[in-house]
């Protein structure tokens, strides 16, 4: 998760959302994202998709089983969906989010018995420094009282 959070790190220096992800297969880190859908002007350009994305290129194949992939913020529709295709063992996440988190807030797509596929999920973990790095990015963007 710490790399996740290093991820996230980097992309809020590069005035992105500060979202962050990794995808870890047999104790390595074999895919690594960051938000950059303003760098990109690319609406896919989540850190999970990202992270997905670079591991298939590692595994030379879209199958990621006996993978886990470490994000910052719960996923969102998008972000589950590719997670599923992925075959992605397990999902391991920072916070909640309430407007679009589709790992148990808004939506449950990764351990939804309709799909061919089910994601373990772990929320919570390091949530206390993910909240700060997100409360301090849109502190500094719109000011101490959207924050709240």
């Amino acid at each position: 998760m710490q790399h996740a959070l290093a991820e996230a790190r980097l992309a809020a220096e590069a005035g992105e959302v500060p979202v962050g992800a990794v995808v870890v297969w047999q104790g390595r880190v074999i895919g690594r994202g960051r938000n950059r859908k303003e760098t990109l002007k690319d609406p896919t350009a989540h850190a999970e998709i990202l992270a997905l994305r670079e591991a298939a290129a590692y595994r030379g194949g879209w199958r990621l089983l006996g993978c886990t992939l470490y994000c910052t913020l719960e996923p969102c529709c998008m972000c589950a969906g590719a997670m599923v295709n992925a075959r992605i063992d397990r999902l391991v996440f920072g916070v909640r989010d309430p407007k679009t988190g589709a790992a148990g807030s808004v939506y449950d797509l990764l351990r939804s018995p309709w799909l061919n596929h089910v994601v373990q999920v772990e929320a919570g973990v390091l949530a206390d420094e993910v909240r700060e790095m997100m409360q301090a990015f849109f502190h500094a963007l719109r000011g101490p009282e959207v924050v709240g």
